[in-house]
């Protein structure tokens, strides 16, 4: 019986939301595989239905040797994501992106098991001309065509789904791996500036991890073989976010690789994208944050919550 869902990255942000669902929401017993580079014990779900591997995913046959057997699908969440990052660390991301990936597409197809992948919008800006600005980008985007090509090949069955700049709780919030909002949050509740890379009016469309997850979800019941994307309809530019949180602002200078728009879904692809939009706004979620976290900060601004 196949009673095993695997989710790699899984103390990881998005892994462990996904994890806290699917024991909410299947009977499946759950084993993730992560090597902590960025996920983190304290994000650990506490159930009898869920098992921890420490390992890099370019060794997932033998981390998953006595398991394969019993695999429904495999979540594919562990990768390197960060742009600026992939510049600094370009083996790291090549190691994890490219090697990792490709071992858990091979254990896959030889397996016989389906697979959930999470793409990027990085990969897709500027009508996918931005799919070269970063060894990110580039690893990300050569997935899809592979993937594209082990269906051509093999009739390999798996899903897609394009993430847009995702927050939400566990999201990172300190270090190099730390994601816009949890870096605004951490540096507010640190009376902290809040740091802007020039010129601050690059656009992203915010989508809450819960938004995120329930597409990842819906995906994988449908078992369609397709491509999806979830974003929110709105976009912001990062000096307006960092302005939503009423607390002084400190400029950096430009970055390799920053994309100056979040366009939606646009790449030519074999399948139809499925574009589906979040419910919850950014706006929405950052007055709930400030509200929960009410005070007057260094610079002497009351947060205003009307």
């Amino acid at each position: 019986m196949k009673n095993l869902i695997i989710v790699t990255g899984g103390a990881g942000f998005v892994g462990s939301n996904l994890i806290a669902f699917l024991i909410k929401k299947t009977k499946f017993k759950i084993i993730s595989i992560d090597n902590y580079s960025s996920g983190y014990q304290k994000n650990h779900i506490k159930s009898k239905r869920v098992k921890y591997l420490k390992g890099h995913t370019k060794n997932i046959s033998q981390l998953l040797k006595k398991y394969k057997s019993k695999i429904n699908s495999i979540f594919h969440f562990g990768e390197f994501a960060r742009i600026y990052q992939s510049f600094l660390q370009m083996n790291e991301c090549i190691q994890s992106n490219t090697i990792g990936t490709n071992a858990v597409f091979d254990f896959c197809l030889k397996n016989k098991i389906k697979l959930i992948y999470s793409a990027t919008s990085a990969s897709l800006g500027n009508r996918g001309k931005d799919k070269n600005l970063s060894p990110y980008a580039f690893t990300k985007s050569k997935n899809i065509e592979f993937l594209q090509n082990l269906k051509k090949w093999f009739n390999f069955k798996y899903e897609v789904i394009f993430f847009y700049n995702v927050y939400g709780p566990n999201q990172i919030t300190r270090g190099k791996m730390a994601t816009v909002i949890g870096i605004f949050e951490d540096h507010y509740l640190n009376k902290k500036p809040l740091p802007v890379v020039k010129p601050g009016t690059q656009s992203r469309r915010f989508t809450h991890v819960q938004d995120t997850i329930d597409i990842c979800f819906k995906a994988w019941q449908k078992d369609k073989c397709k491509y999806y994307s979830i974003s929110n309809k709105k976009s912001y530019s990062i000096i307006k976010v960092a302005k939503l949180f009423n607390a002084k602002i400190k400029y950096f200078p430009e970055r390799k690789g920053e994309r100056y728009a979040s366009a939606l879904t646009s790449m030519s692809l074999s399948n139809k994208v499925y574009k589906s939009f979040g419910k919850i706004d950014l706006k929405d979620y950052v007055m709930n944050f400030l509200k929960t976290h009410e005070k007057t900060s260094k610079f002497g601004i009351k947060v205003s919550l009307h």
